[in-house]
Formats: C-alpha cells, sequence, structure tokens
C-alpha cells in the first residue's frame, strides 16, 4: 500500500532552519502514519509487516531510497513540485479480520493519525508555542504538514489510503476498476499527481486551510 506525501509550496519562502524543520516533520510524521499502518495490521491479525520488519516508528524503515529521496530531488531540479512516496507497509487482506472493512481500517490508520498527531500540535502550540519562535515555528509547521498528510492520503484514488475506504463501501463495478488502477502501482500515483490532481488542487487546499483555522483559530 504505497502512500504519497506532496509537498507542493512547503519549501517555499523557508529559512534554511525552517526547512530543517519541515524535514524533522515529514520523517516523524510519515514514520508514525506507517508504523499505524502496520500495527492496525497487526492488530487486526495479519503479522505480514511485523516479519517484514515495518512495525516500526523509525522513519528510516519506511523510506525507498528510489520513491522517498530521489524522485522529490529530481521533480524539484526540472522545477515541478515535489513528492515522496513512502515505501509500502504490506499486508494480507486474507488474513485480515473483518474482509473488506479491516482493510478500511488499515488504510485510514495513517492519515487518522495524521489528524490525531496535527491535533496534539496545536495543542502543544497554544500551551508553549507563543512567545518561542523557534517551538512556534516547528509547531506551525508540524501542524501543516500533519494536515496536509492527513487531507491528501484521504483522497480516495488508489494506491491512496481514502481508497481504501471508498473500495469498502463501493458497488463491485468500482471496485473493479479500483483494482485495476492500484494494479498500475507507482505509474498510477505519476499520472494522478501529474495530470489529475491540479484538477482537485483547490478542493484539497480548502480543506486544509479549514482544518487548519480550526486547529488554530
Amino acid at each position: 500500500m504505497p502512500h504519497c506525501y506532496t509537498c507542493k509550496d512547503m519549501f517555499s519562502n523557508l529559512s534554511g532552519l525552517q526547512i530543517v524543520f519541515v524535514l524533522v516533520a515529514i520523517l516523524i510524521s510519515m514514520g508514525i502514519h506507517e508504523a499505524m499502518h502496520a500495527y492496525v495490521a497487526h492488530w487486526l491479525g495479519d503479522t505480514t509487516a511485523q516479519e517484514q520488519g515495518r512495525l516500526t516508528l523509525n522513519p528510516l524503515r519506511h523510506i525507498d531510497i528510489l520513491t522517498t529521496v530521489l524522485l522529490p530531488v529530481v521533480l524539484i531540479a526540472i522545477g515541478l513540485p515535489p513528492f515522496f512516496v513512502a515505501k509500502p507497509v504490506p499486508f494480507n487482506p486474507a488474513r485480515v479480520k473483518y474482509d473488506e472493512f479491516g482493510s478500511a481500517l488499515i488504510g485510514a490508520a495513517g492519515p487518522l493519525t495524521n489528524l490525531v498527531l496535527a491535533c496534539l500540535g496545536a495543542l502543544l502550540f497554544r500551551l508553549v508555542g507563543i512567545g518561542t519562535p523557534n517551538i512556534y515555528d516547528f509547531l506551525i509547521i508540524f501542524i501543516e504538514v500533519n494536515v496536509a498528510f492527513f487531507v491528501f492520503n484521504m483522497i480516495p484514488f488508489p494506491p491512496l489510503d481514502g481508497s481504501r475506504v471508498l473500495y469498502a463501501f463501493a458497488p463491485e463495478g468500482l471496485q473493479k476498476v479500483m483494482m485495476q488502477i492500484e494494479s498500475a502501482g507507482f505509474m498510477a500515483i505519476l499520472v494522478f499527481m501529474l495530470l489529475i490532481f491540479q484538477f482537485i488542487a483547490p478542493v484539497v487546499v480548502n480543506i486544509e486551510s479549514f482544518f487548519l483555522k480550526l486547529l488554530l483559530g
């Protein structure tokens, strides 16, 4: 189950320290996001992720050199908005409780974890962020990163996490179409990011803005 993270405009007009904050926030948020997929799959009876060493909060275990590191570097080099794809957390649907609904729980676990992290960041921001510039900057960035991860990954386009949720409730015909798209793997992500995403980007930005206003006031 590959997961795509978009960083469009996230590196614009930032100081060197703020860019470090962005990278740290991404690593922390991505690691916890992917780990929660593995933990929920394990909780539902599938030990595949554990057997492959993915039942961990260590973000380095969820990084793929090609899609997580080299891909965004190449996109930045050619002037395109960077995005990266974490290493898929494997799970076997046949071993998961509750069939399609179990798979939906696994899919939703990552983005919902990012939403919880954003809420915790907002709570810390209100308690300690104001008046301490570096902590203020990091918490704002941390909240923005997690809101972006939550909203983006809940888009119901295969193989993004939201597609797992939609699949559990979709009619059989739509399920077959979604399976065909997901079978394209990385190519499906490229087509989505480079061709389709531009048409829904304003909606995504508006949803992200709603959550940021809700959390930060």
